[in-house]
């Protein structure tokens, strides 16, 4: 017994609204599924509540921003780019806006609930039904099709389309439920760990500067990140932090390299100093560094300076020395990540090469539709994430509904 439809999507989250508007629209009976007591619960929390939906950049620029998954969210992207997410978005009534820098879109209103009760408004207006509290504790394979074990009982679907996200925000309900289902099925999961997450520094001089924002260029191992860079009382914050994080959450790296000044080399650096000292009067330190005082002030005390914000005349050439080597690359140790619990997505999860880039369906499990953060792909801070969960939907819908007998 229990509930039957043609198309069961598992969780209600950016992914999951928008494919459930999509199948509905294509004429199928299509049933949600959410475990918490209301709809997009994460879309509601991102961005500060704001909602950086989507980016600005064009679909195969916004590919390469996947890095090592580029070529499989890259025919997604150019089935449904990020102007036709902002197209649809207008559509329906969400008026976006582009903040120049970092190309990220957000709604004019600077409302993430205007977004989330738009896909689901526009999900339950194509025909969509959605059953909340009703999380799922079980799937496997049945005769023509799927069964699905809830807490409200069993569902039995024609297709199954997983999207119940990753393990960052758990509090939202994305606490990783998905991965045992897939790999008891037989498909890999790659360990999920916390990205796009602020980073631990136990260095007391980083927690000093907390709330001090810096645009310059932070290097993590072999990976750099020219964007902002936050000082906090715990470590490192920003999208460049962020962005690197997950070197450091897989274990790799325990520390960072920050140059304060990237557009100024080393020796431009060097000449700009030896210059000021040669001036009438002599400038101070803080007085050719373009930074914040407290920056000057922390950056004097680790070229190991005589003073916290020196004539230019009284340093030697050892001194001269050191100060360039903090500005271009100060050592900064780190400790980890503050979790997943501050995480903006996960790293890690469905294999790539379990799935079909142009359907979304598992390769060995037919009538299963993995997308959304569930799978082991995510871009960098800047609306990449929305987008791929939005692109994945979009394509996993008109695959699903086409194949329906």
């Amino acid at each position: 017994m229990g509930l039957r439809t043609e198309i069961c999507i598992l969780g209600a989250g950016a992914a999951g609204l928008w494919a459930a508007a999509a199948c509905a629209r294509h004429g199928a009976d299509t049933l949600v599924l959410e475990k918490t007591p209301r709809t997009g619960t994460k879309v509601l929390s991102s961005g500060g509540t704001r909602c950086n939906l989507t980016t600005s950049l064009d679909a195969d620029l916004a590919a390469r921003c996947f890095g090592a998954g580029h070529n499989f969210i890259r025919p997604a992207l150019r089935n449904l780019s990020p102007q036709k997410v902002r197209d649809r978005f207008e559509a329906l009534g969400v008026r976006t806006k582009v903040e120049p820098e970092f190309q990220k879109v957000f709604p004019v209103s600077d409302s993430a609930r205007e977004v989330r009760d738009a896909l689901e408004q526009d999900a339950r207006k194509a025909g969509a039904r959605f059953t909340l509290n009703a999380g799922a504790t079980g799937i496997a394979p049945s005769e023509g099709g799927w069964l699905v074990q809830t807490a409200v009982g069993p569902v039995h679907c024609a297709k199954l389309l997983l999207c119940t996200g990753g393990k960052s925000y758990p509090k939202t309900g994305t606490t990783g439920d998905g991965y045992p289902w897939l790999r008891a099925l037989g498909l890999k999961v790659v360990d999920p760990v916390p990205a796009l997450v602020p980073l631990s520094s136990p260095a007391p001089w980083v927690h000093l500067l907390s709330g001090i924002a810096v645009d310059g260029e932070l290097r993590i191992g072999k990976a750099r990140r020219r964007r902002p860079v936050l000082f906090t009382h715990r470590g490192l914050s920003g999208p460049a932090a962020m962005d690197l994080s997950e070197q450091v959450t897989q274990g790799q790296q325990r520390e960072a390299r920050l140059d304060f000044l990237p557009d100024l080399d080393w020796e431009a650096l060097r000449m700009r100093l030896v210059e000021g000292a040669s001036l009438v009067g002599s400038p101070r330190l803080a007085s050719v560094l373009p930074l914040p005082r407290r920056v000057v002030e922390m950056l004097a005390d680790q070229a190991q300076l005589s003073s916290s914000n020196p004539p230019l005349n009284q340093l030697n050439k050892g001194e001269r020395h050191r100060l360039v080597e903090a500005v271009k690359g100060l050592r900064i140790p780190i400790s980890g990540s503050l979790g997943f619990d501050k995480a903006e997505v996960t790293a890690g999860g469905l294999a790539l090469k379990e799935v079909n880039r142009l359907t979304m369906e598992a390769k060995k499990l037919s009538g299963l539709y993995v997308f959304g953060e569930i799978l082991d792909l995510h871009g960098p801070i800047g609306g990449f994430n929305f987008q791929a969960a939005f692109s994945t939907a979009e394509l996993t819908a008109n695959a699903a509904c086409k194949t329906l007998s």
